[in-house]
């Protein structure tokens, strides 16, 4: 699913108008017709049923009028108050005022909506029509209070095109913002709806069509929102006569003394996401102890101190094991020590197998971060959470997390690399500047071990012959889904990495069908 920026959408709207002939007015008739129609098929009969409708000055407030002029002809009792003076409307918002009857709209541009409390009380619905996508600065004075009264009343909200105080960019909380249980957005969804916060104010999102022609929706640059039905389509059937040199041989570097568990989930999870072969390369003095843990893959010992710390010396057995293995992971479980980190270092500016690299590899990226310069893959992975992107752009976690979008790109262009910025709403950037958007998965992966099951299973899918951005999207969108599998099943208090790991299958599986 594309997602666009309120601006992106706003030009669209003035191209269908201007170059298409489209009128304004017609958009906004259709826009207000389907918020009615939701409303309707939410909420059942128009028998009893009153709908209260805020409004604000400019065309989100010309949809909220179009809604009540439709509900009431279906029978609603409606009642419409616009936050703002009479004076204040004009254009299409206006025409579709002056269709009202007049006794049912209330102006109220000083006193918020404190006075209509019986209204909030007999209301069944209530419609935020205050803001559209355009709002940039933070809501204040009265209309903060207003939005405030609408979350406090209990009722149901339907928000029109985008909750009022959601930044449709970015999906910030412009100070307040309405708390939706249905949102109706027209043409494509805009990135306030499914980056957070905004995400956890829509409620249940439908995106309807409102007449823009086809070609202005397909014309311009958006994000892609990876849903079931877009990781759907990534899925590749299984050839039935394949072997397993048909889904490739993963080569996990990982581990170290108290770290054996991130080592071992990486390479199980690149087993359970359908790697022909794994090997998982360990501390010599750790072998024995991964070769319980992980059945399925096979072992290889790399020199250490016996301390169960990784070193150079373990460098020339790794790059021999090198040869022949479809994909390579690195990092899990490794330690942020000086010569682990070396190690690291001197494998990513000479593998040449796709690489993916997690966890104490990035550690030590973030040390030298010239060695992305000199890498010899030309299908390298980053999956850094928001701590580990901070150390690699040299910035504070909160101003990644303020720009998620924008810092993941500017990262992936730079340095010619595939990212993966984990969090809520996951951001994946290709290195020329695509950009991609989770849609799977719930707060019970707030655990360790979590991002030791996403390399494996991004190690595995690039393994099995997936592009790189492919990987990535299906990568993380299956991690997302086996974890709400286990949501559905044991709920999301106590989840655990290895639970997800062990839906990894049953997740491919679901999306297949």
């Amino acid at each position: 699913m594309k997602v666009v920026t309120g601006e992106t959408m706003q030009r669209m709207d003035r191209r269908a108008i201007e170059e298409f002939g489209i009128p304004g007015i017609s958009l906004m008739e259709n826009a207000g017709k389907w918020c009615a129609t939701a409303i309707a098929e939410r909420f059942g009969p128009a028998a009893g049923r009153m709908a209260l409708v805020v409004a604000g000055k400019g065309n989100n407030g010309g949809d909220g009028y179009v809604i009540a002029r439709l509900l009431r002809q279906e029978g609603w009792e409606v009642r419409t108050i616009v936050l703002a003076r009479r004076q204040e409307i004009v254009g299409d918002a206006l025409v579709n005022l002056e269709r009202l009857d007049s006794e049912t709209v209330t102006f109220s541009p000083q006193e918020g909506l404190a006075p209509f409390a019986p209204l909030f009380e007999r209301a069944s619905v209530i419609v935020d029509g205050l803001f559209g996508t355009g709002l940039k600065s933070d809501v204040r004075g009265g209309l903060a209070e207003a939005i405030n009264l609408v979350n406090a009343s209990g009722k149901p909200v339907v928000a029109v095109d985008i909750p009022s105080g959601i930044d449709a960019g970015s999906g910030r909380v412009l100070g307040t913002a309405i708390k939706a249980d249905l949102t109706v957005t027209f043409a494509l969804a805009k990135l306030g709806h499914v980056l957070y916060p905004g995400a956890g104010h829509c409620g249940v999102l439908r995106v309807v069509d409102i007449g823009i022609p086809p070609q202005v929706s397909e014309a311009v640059e958006g994000i892609e929102f990876v849903d079931y039905d877009a990781a759907r389509i990534l899925v590749r059937p299984r050839d039935r006569q394949a072997h397993k040199g048909t889904f490739g041989h993963c080569l996990v570097i990982a581990g170290s003394t108290g770290k054996t568990g991130a080592a071992a989930m990486a390479a199980n999870s690149a087993v359970r996401s359908g790697a022909g072969l794994v090997t998982l390369a360990v501390p010599a003095s750790l072998n024995a102890i991964l070769e319980v843990k992980t059945t399925e893959a096979m072992t290889l010992p790399l020199p250490d101190d016996g301390s169960g710390r990784l070193s150079e010396a373990a460098a020339p057995v790794a790059l021999e094991a090198i040869p022949g293995k479809s994909s390579v992971a690195l990092g899990p479980g490794v330690s942020w020590h000086p010569d682990a980190a070396s190690l690291i270092r001197r494998l990513v500016a000479a593998i040449e197998a796709p690489l993916v690299i997690d966890a104490d590899g990035l550690n030590a990226l973030s040390e030298d971060l010239d060695v992305l310069t000199r890498k010899k893959s030309r299908c390298l992975v980053l999956t850094p959470h928001p701590g580990e992107m901070a150390r690699l752009t040299g910035t504070a976690t909160t101003a990644v997390e303020a720009a998620r979008i924008d810092t993941a790109r500017a990262f992936a262009v730079q340095y010619g690399v595939h990212l993966v910025l984990k969090g809520a709403r996951t951001v994946m950037a290709a290195p020329d500047g695509r950009i991609a958007v989770n849609g799977s998965g719930n707060p019970g992966m707030a655990s360790g071990g979590m991002g030791d099951v996403l390399t494996g299973v991004l190690a595995s899918l690039l393994g099995q012959g997936y592009s790189p951005f492919d990987a990535c999207k299906l990568g993380v969108f299956i991690h997302g889904h086996a974890a709400d599998l286990v949501a559905a099943d044991k709920g999301e208090t106590g989840m655990s990495a290895v639970d997800v790991q062990e839906r990894l299958p049953l997740a491919f599986k679901s999306i297949s069908s």
